[in-house]
C-alpha cells in the first residue's frame, strides 16, 4: 500500500490542537480593513476550531495530522 498524499493547500490552512481537534484562522482580514472596527480586526487575528460537520472532510485531506 503506497503512502497517502496530503492535500498541501489544506496543510497550510489547518493545524491540530493538543487534544486532536483542528484549528483554522479566520477569513476577512486581508484587505479593505479601513471600514472594519479595531475590535473586529483584533478578533479576526485569533484562531478558532473548525465546525464538527467539516471535520471529516478535513481529516480526509490531512491523513497524517
Amino acid at each position: 500500500m503506497p503512502k497517502m498524499k496530503t492535500n498541501r493547500g489544506a496543510a497550510k490552512r489547518f493545524k491540530a490542537t493538543g487534544g486532536g481537534r483542528i484549528r483554522r484562522s479566520k477569513a476577512f482580514s486581508s484587505h479593505i480593513l479601513t471600514k472594519k472596527s479595531t475590535k473586529r480586526k483584533r478578533n479576526l487575528r485569533k484562531t478558532t476550531l473548525i465546525n464538527a460537520v467539516d471535520a471529516r472532510a478535513v481529516r480526509r485531506m490531512l491523513p497524517y495530522l
